[in-house]
């Protein structure tokens, strides 16, 4: 009889693991009712911040749903329950909201600062796998997070419950945000960092070439006047402006190649002659996303930026734009 396959074997203890963590999660979220839409609501109508509080894993669980809510539009902060028996309960102040996060719902660190939680005047949500516990009793709402075993083969290792207790707090987080109407622009201003948040938040005028760098030449330039300007600027392109620098062209390193296949005397023609007329521009408030898709639209490189006024003020390049992540 041919010996089992180690590597398989690991496989397949991986697959039931994710199983009994997702058969939880579904048992969880048949039996959600009436005290998600209480707690949702509390969150909703809370005048001042967000705490979650935990010990252990469920701590660590707790600032990654505080950061959650944080970043979706809602106050919130990770306050550690053995600290805040010794003096960080100041940062609690009434019309606070707390999330007190506990499997057995007996954690003495978290079950230890309730009562001074209640006297200062905060609203209490349980969220917990022991609904008869202290801290379940002692809380305006609870969730229950109850689940029948730990993935940990000795059903001690917090693994099925911290899972449970995450993706509770997701359930929390993003249904506030919708009720809250919070929007993917709001989302992009708490994530400036990040590549949404620079597609929507970040305009043409943080990012464009302007003053000496810029190309520019008169109507009344040569081709040779074209060339030069823009070899010196590096950019392929040139903006064309009339006697008051009103922007009334452009000229690519397209409109170049085309004259020399033509064999047109770059000395004897004027710039008005050969530039293309109309160029596609933005102002320095368009977002840089919509620089984008311009570019992207129209199979262009470059997009001149204009003033009030129509007169050239600068130059974006869609290496600019890739180099931001955009």
């Amino acid at each position: 009889m041919a010996s089992p396959n180690p590597i398989e074997s690991i496989i397949e203890q991986g697959r039931s693991i994710l199983r009994m963590e997702s058969r939880a999660l579904e048992n969880i979220a048949t039996n959600l009712g009436a005290e998600f839409q209480s707690a949702v609501t509390l969150l909703k109508e809370c005048k001042g911040k967000v705490i979650v509080s935990g010990m252990g894993k469920s701590g660590i669980i707790g600032q990654k749903i505080a950061a959650t809510l944080s970043s979706t539009g809602t106050t919130a902060l990770f306050m550690h329950p053995a600290e805040a028996a010794h003096g960080d309960l100041g940062v609690v102040e009434p019309g606070d909201v707390i999330i007190g996060l506990s499997k057995s719902g007996m954690t003495e660190e978290l079950n230890f600062i309730i009562p001074p939680l209640r006297r200062i005047g905060v609203a209490i949500i349980a969220i917990t796998g022991n609904k008869r516990s202290y801290l379940a009793e002692k809380s305006d709402v609870t969730l229950d997070i109850a689940v029948e075993q730990e993935a940990c083969p000795f059903d001690l290792a917090p693994t099925t419950s911290t899972t449970a207790m995450l993706a509770m707090g997701d359930a929390l987080g993003i249904t506030l945000m919708r009720q809250k109407e919070f929007t993917h622009i709001d989302f992009a201003l708490t994530h400036p960092k990040g590549s949404l948040g620079r597609r929507l938040t970040m305009k043409v005028a943080d990012i464009m070439t302007s003053g000496e760098a810029l190309p520019v030449t008169s109507e009344t330039a040569t081709g040779m006047d074209l060339v030069l300007e823009m070899s010196s600027k590096r950019f392929g392109v040139t903006a064309i402006v009339d006697t008051q620098g009103h922007l009334t062209g452009i000229f690519t390193d397209g409109d170049l190649r085309r004259l020399i296949q033509h064999k047109q005397d770059l000395s004897t023609i004027s710039a008005k002659e050969v530039m293309s007329p109309s160029p596609k521009t933005v102002t320095p408030d368009t977002l840089a996303k919509e620089c984008l898709d311009i570019m992207e639209t129209h199979r262009i490189t470059q997009l001149l930026v204009r003033s009030a006024d129509n007169k050239p003020i600068g130059i974006i390049h869609i290496h600019d734009l890739v180099t931001l992540g955009l």
